[in-house]
């Protein structure tokens, strides 16, 4: 394998290079940046010792590199003429700067030693980074023997060569991951570490599933569903391998998830664009761009008011505040005709206060909204993966066919309500987080639905029972992650306020259900009250971990 190698390009990508590079560079530096004798012409005695310094660290490099050299026969040529560069460098720059140390006051000397510093360095660094270079290629090597075992496994068609093949996976997915996690500690960018941990996670997860999914397909390869569940599992796979090799040769392969929320981040524009210097209000410019950006809000809080989720009592507080503001503002831009030109007045003040209290209104409606569709979709998130299952080990089809619709449409919900989280929250890397876990789940939700057709269609086979089993744990896994993800970005007091409400409402419920002697409703409504008893108690619990363990999380 050939290393795409460009003498002329010296960017420092990991932390091992710019270690072993920082104390000749210091040696350097201060050899060029001493300063000339005041009292008196003569040699420089810590110039003396410098040098020596620098030839010692010089050929220190020069033996590493041969030993190198001869280790990796791949290279050996590149490196050979690398450590030849560092040698003639190193010596030029041992006697510019021994000529230097013996006339300090010269500046022609001094010109010629920094010239000399300078090729020495640049020589030095492509010898380092051609030598990280090698971890790559090792990391690249052991890539490719995934590679090779993941086309064995997409044509295996008996248990023996599929168990042959696993084996021969397994070991060197392992290698991969082992050799991907020093490159990932070695990394100076904070992004590219984050996408091969990212990688080496996805790798280390889908391997179980790929092996159940590839039995069950080897099995029962006249069901599409099992051959669906096999090329899923083996396209995250290689997915995984595309992006280790992506960030191995140092291409950024971020999938970006955005930043805070879109309608969040609009109010906090807003907020700033409405306060205007009356001596420079422009009427013609001002009231058009700031009624565009409201109605931009406006639309926003709308969606988020027409969800299926939001209660009927908060879609009309919505609507009340959105009303409030566009007044607000309407009075404020009047304020600003009124004062145009002059330092402006209290009335313009007040005006300016109304407005910031009515967008906090809004704000605070919106995100009662949120925690209204958190509190309620996120309270049994596993209740219709357990009936798709229980009807699928039962060899029920017909029922499997109607959980999935149910299903389908309780994991796209789990994501409307995620995505809303996001919209109103300030938290970046929160919102990243919950953007990932939503996409995740989204992207599992059909193969879960094929794992159960499986089973529906093979009750009593031992290996559609496992695969159901693994994409079922996969299923709850992420569902967990993508609840603590919501949860974060979430206020745990607004979290608090609409729970106490809801439960409430619940108790309510209850009492008119024992009136009315209705079993079923009181049975229901009394566990989702247990449901939201025990999420409070998950999510003060979370946010307790943030503080100090002490007097204060004890008692709460």
């Amino acid at each position: 394998m050939a290393l795409n190698w460009n003498p002329k390009h010296l960017e420092i990508k990991t932390r091992s290079v710019e270690k072993t590079l920082e104390p000749l560079v210091m040696q350097v530096t201060t050899l060029v940046s001493s300063k000339s004798p005041q009292k008196k012409k003569g040699k420089s005695k810590r110039a003396h010792v410098l040098v020596a310094a620098v030839e010692r660290a010089t050929q220190n490099f020069v033996e590493k590199g041969e030993l190198i050299a001869l280790e990796n026969p791949d290279i050996k040529h590149e490196m050979l003429a690398t450590v030849d560069e560092v040698r003639t460098t190193g010596e030029i720059m041992s006697t510019s700067a021994k000529e230097f140390a013996n006339d300090p006051c010269s500046s022609v000397y001094r010109g010629n030693m920094v010239r000399a510093s300078r090729n020495l360095l640049s020589a030095v660094t492509r010898l380092l980074i051609l030598a990280d270079m090698i971890d790559v290629h090792l990391l690249m090597k052991k890539l490719r023997r995934v590679e090779d075992d993941l086309e064995y496994l997409k044509s295996v068609s008996s248990q023996a060569e599929l168990m042959d093949g696993m084996d021969r996976f397994g070991r060197s997915a392992a290698d991969l991951m082992t050799q991907a996690a020093k490159r990932q500690y070695e990394l100076k960018d904070p992004v590219l570490r984050d996408d091969l941990a990212a990688a080496r996670a996805v790798l280390k997860k889908h391997s179980m599933m790929l092996l159940t999914a590839s039995k069950a397909y080897v099995r029962h390869p006249e069901l599409s569903a099992a051959k669906a569940n096999r090329d899923y599992v083996l396209r995250q796979v290689c997915e995984a391998v595309n992006t280790i090799s992506d960030v191995a040769q140092g291409k950024n392969v971020r999938v970006d998830n955005g930043g805070s929320g879109e309608l969040a981040a609009a109010l906090d524009d807003f907020d700033n664009c409405v306060i205007i210097n009356p001596v420079s209000y422009d009427e013609g410019r001002a009231r058009p761009s700031l009624e565009e950006r409201l109605e931009e809000i406006i639309s926003g809080a709308a969606l988020m008011a027409d969800s299926s989720c939001t209660r009927d009592d908060r879609r009309e507080r919505i609507v009340t505040e959105c009303n409030a503001v566009r007044q607000a503002l309407q009075e404020l831009l009047s304020e600003y005709m009124v004062n145009q030109g002059t330092p402006g007045n209290k009335k313009l003040e007040q005006a300016l206060d109304t407005m910031n209290q009515k967008t906090r209104d809004l704000r605070r409606q919106l995100r009662k909204a949120v925690v209204d569709h958190v509190s309620d979709s996120f309270l049994e998130s596993t209740g219709p993966l357990i009936a798709l299952v229980e009807a699928a080990k039962d060899g029920r089809e017909r029922d499997v066919e109607e959980y999935s619709v149910i299903f389908n449409e309780h994991t796209s919900k789990l994501v409307e309500v995620a995505n809303l989280a996001c919209s109103m929250s300030a938290n970046d890397e929160g919102v990243k987080m919950v953007r990932y876990a939503a996409q995740q789940i989204q992207n599992l939700c059909p193969q879960v639905i094929n794992a159960a057709r499986i089973l529906a269609s093979r009750p009593r086979s031992k290996v559609a029972q496992e695969n159901m089993e693994v994409f079922k744990v996969a299923w709850e896994t992420q569902v967990q992650i993508l609840t603590d993800a919501v949860d974060d970005i979430v206020t745990v007091d607004d979290f608090l306020a609409v729970s106490e409400n809801h439960i409430l409402e619940d108790v309510n419920r209850c009492c008119l259900a024992l009136q009315e002697r209705d079993g079923v409703t009181l049975d229901r409504v009394a566990g989702a009250i247990r449901g939201r008893s025990a999420r409070i108690s998950g999510v003060v619990t979370q946010e307790m971990d943030n503080y100090e363990p002490g007097v204060y999380t004890e008692r709460v």
